[in-house]
């Protein structure tokens, strides 16, 4: 029972890799490593599918018989958790498997204060698992009744927290007269979005809010903003917003229904942080799959860029050792290190949707002024295992891709950390050229490492 840590948590299918006896021993062993004193106390929340609850259960359990206090917010979005074990001086934990499918679930953790944990901490609870794995952890009750933690509900105030601390972050201004798209994928945020964008003067228009513990991220969501778009055309909104299943990130729609990625939506918050003289060290952070255009532009701008590997904990790594204000992922991990300790999609929503309110100018258009982005063609290859040095091994290859590019583009391979898949992306100054060279790395890998399926290619 030694599960290793991807770059956000353990995840793999529920009540087979993802399983109630491992989720207490989670709960134990994190409690070890992460609480050594007092206070103890850990806040619980998770996402819509059918498996959370069982495991949620089954982690409270393993905190509370290591003498850990726990508040559990039922269903809840993964930021709405980092804020709660934050204000409350509180390690969290999140179950959840993200914009997986739902038979899929995970668990991620929150250092005391809502921080995600750093690679070493991760290796500690991986090996108090491991070498707790056949200890029996029975303990008496002392004459105070410990060391038996509480488990209590705190969703209803915790919530109407959370929900206060989102429209704090747009300093008193409203959204009045905007009329939006919400797509909440079946997932955490799906009882969140209304309340929150209605008090902010929002005609909303929800979608996939019904969660019936199968359909979260099922059609919908970020990683199917085609949805949203749609509805935006239809209801002739200003822009759409599609938040993934634990809401900590989100894609965007302009008002033509086409997507505004994670790159465009940080570069347009820091232009308008930057003129408004809020952008600390007048810098942002981001991972090495960010565009190239968005370094151009950045340069362009007179912003500084800080490059980390990819992951959201990398970022904000980053972000607190410089002391940097805004981070994020391609993919819609958004960091306002003002307002959060970790990517909220319903934050970095009001944020967006309040600088164009403040611009007065569509989405589009500030989108489209902030960066332009350089063809770029994904391309996710399954393979057998995982493979953290795919990029030493192919190294040959990948040098001659480059060469071919001659300094025009970009070529990034590198493991997934959460699934099984290598991914292979290039940038290049044609769609034409970029499809070409990922295709001949794809085939490289596939023919090396692959499964007998054939690529599956993305942008």
């Amino acid at each position: 029972m030694s599960p290793t840590f991807g770059t956000d948590g353990v995840r793999g299918r529920a009540n087979i890799d993802i399983t109630a006896e491992l989720a207490l021993a989670i709960g134990r062993s994190a409690s070890a490593v992460l609480l050594p004193d007092n206070p103890r106390r850990a806040v619980i929340g998770g996402d819509t599918r059918a498996s959370t609850p069982m495991l949620s259960a089954a982690l409270a359990a393993g905190f509370a018989a290591s003498g850990v206090d726990v508040v559990d917010l039922g269903v809840a979005p993964t930021p709405m958790v980092a804020d709660a074990a934050r204000r409350h001086d509180a390690i969290g934990a999140v179950v959840s498997a993200s914009h997986n499918p739902f038979h899929d679930n995970g668990i991620k953790l929150f250092a005391r204060g809502g921080m995600k944990l750093r690679d070493d901490v991760e290796r500690r609870i991986e090996e108090h698992l491991e070498q707790d794995a056949s200890v029996s952890f029975a303990r008496a009750l002392g004459a105070d009744g410990g060391p038996v933690g509480a488990i209590r509900s705190g969703h209803t105030s915790i919530g109407r927290e959370y929900l206060d601390h989102l429209k704090s972050a747009i300093d008193g201004r409203t959204l009045d007269g905007m009329r939006i798209v919400i797509d909440a994928a079946n997932g955490a945020a799906a009882e969140l979005v209304a309340p929150l964008f209605t008090e902010l003067g929002v005609d909303a228009i929800v979608l996939a809010d019904r969660p019936d513990g199968r359909n979260i991220n099922d059609g919908c969501g970020a990683t199917q903003p085609s949805n949203v778009a749609d509805a935006v055309r239809t209801h002739g909104a200003d822009a759409g917003i599609a938040l993934d299943g634990d809401a900590d990130r989100l894609i965007a729609v302009d008002h033509t229904g086409a997507v505004v990625d994670g790159d465009h939506i940080i570069a347009v918050c820091a232009r308008d942080l930057r003129a408004r003289g809020r952008l600390a060290g007048d810098a942002v952070v981001v991972t090495v799959m960010s565009n190239l255009g968005f370094r151009l532009a950045m340069d362009e701008a007179a912003i500084g860029v800080i490059e980390t590997p990819v992951g959201d904990r990398y970022v904000l790594e980053a972000m607190s050792e410089g002391r940097y204000s805004l981070g994020g992922e391609q993919s819609g991990h958004v960091i306002f290190a003002d307002h959060a300790t970790t990517g909220d999609g319903l934050l970095t929503a009001l944020i967006l949707l309040d600088a164009t309110r403040r611009a007065g100018r569509p989405l589009a258009e500030l989108a489209a002024e902030a960066m332009t982005s350089l063809p770029q063609v994904l391309v996710n290859i399954e393979v057998a295992e995982r493979l953290p040095d795919v990029a030493d091994q192919i190294a040959d290859e990948i040098a001659a891709a480059e060469r071919t590019l001659a300094g025009r583009g970009r070529v990034l391979v590198r493991a997934s950390g959460t699934e099984p898949l290598v991914r292979v992306m290039v940038e290049a100054p044609t769609d034409h050229a970029a499809r070409a060279t990922a295709d001949e790395l794809a085939a490289v890998v596939h023919r090396r490492f692959g499964r007998t399926d054939p690529p599956a290619v993305g942008r």
